[in-house]
């Protein structure tokens, strides 16, 4: 039985690393020894959680990149190798959100949402592949949302652009689990990220007192969801989506 490499032997790439659950996962696997590369667009933030990172010891590098743009994945990839080798762990977790109505959500509207949420981890997949297979090894998480289940008024692209995270994940897990490449999503919920600071108080508190938890996801809690399946333990899941939601969707 293959379980995979151990976590200090990884190599990780974080993409939107800058704030939130990205930032939470670059930190908590730099935590586990592993070399982190924080891409970002805003390369400040990237920075910020690189520097973050070698506060508590860790070691880790940023790097500006648009995962919608190929030539800017293949400058992150690339960094990623000069700097601590091939990258065998990635967290496919860039992603923008906008909030339209259907009808007003323009063509350019929809094809940025889906560039950057599903044209960007198919093309972050298809370059850390390649290295994945030839050794027989590696992680790659995609971050989806429970929206991609729910749908959402109002998000229409955006649920849809998640959704279609999970049928890609699931479609290459089926694909390249038997070379000992493993393959996963998180759809986290609701979670207390800098996003909230635009939302009211009683809004907050009224989905809150919703939530079978009674309370919204922390971005750590997303960030050790990742590193639970980027270790040898997950072994048995394959193509799965882990939902950590506060209970708001069950699956």
């Amino acid at each position: 039985m293959k379980n995979g490499m151990a976590l200090k032997e990884h190599i990780a790439v974080v993409t939107g690393a800058g704030s939130g659950i990205g930032q939470a996962m670059a930190i908590r696997l730099a935590k586990e020894e592993i070399p982190t590369v924080a891409a970002d667009l805003d390369y400040e933030a990237a920075l910020k959680t690189v520097n973050t990172i070698e506060s508590l010891g860790g070691k880790a590098t940023a790097v500006k990149g648009d995962v919608s743009q190929e030539e800017d994945v293949k400058n992150i990839f690339d960094h990623c190798t000069s700097e601590y080798g091939p990258c065998t762990l990635l967290c496919n977790n860039a992603g923008h959100a906008q909030q339209k109505s259907f009808l007003d959500i323009t063509v350019e509207d929809f094809d940025h949402m889906i560039g950057v949420h599903m044209r960007g981890m198919f093309m972050c997949a298809k370059a850390v592949l390649p290295n994945m297979l030839s050794s027989g090894d590696g992680v790659i998480i995609n971050t989806a949302s429970q929206l991609g289940y729910l749908g959402a008024i109002e998000l229409a692209h955006y649920a849809a652009a998640k959704a279609g995270i999970i049928g890609l994940t699931r479609s290459m897990a089926r694909e390249f689990s038997k070379t000992g490449v493993r393959i996963f999503a998180i759809a986290p919920g609701a979670t207390r990220t800098p996003i909230f600071d635009s939302i009211s108080d009683d809004w907050l508190k009224a989905k809150a007192a919703e939530l079978p938890l009674g309370r919204f996801a922390e971005p750590v809690e997303i960030a050790e969801t990742a590193v639970f399946l980027a270790g040898p333990l997950s072994a048995a899941f394959v193509g799965q989506t882990l939902n950590p939601n506060s209970g708001d969707i069950m699956v």
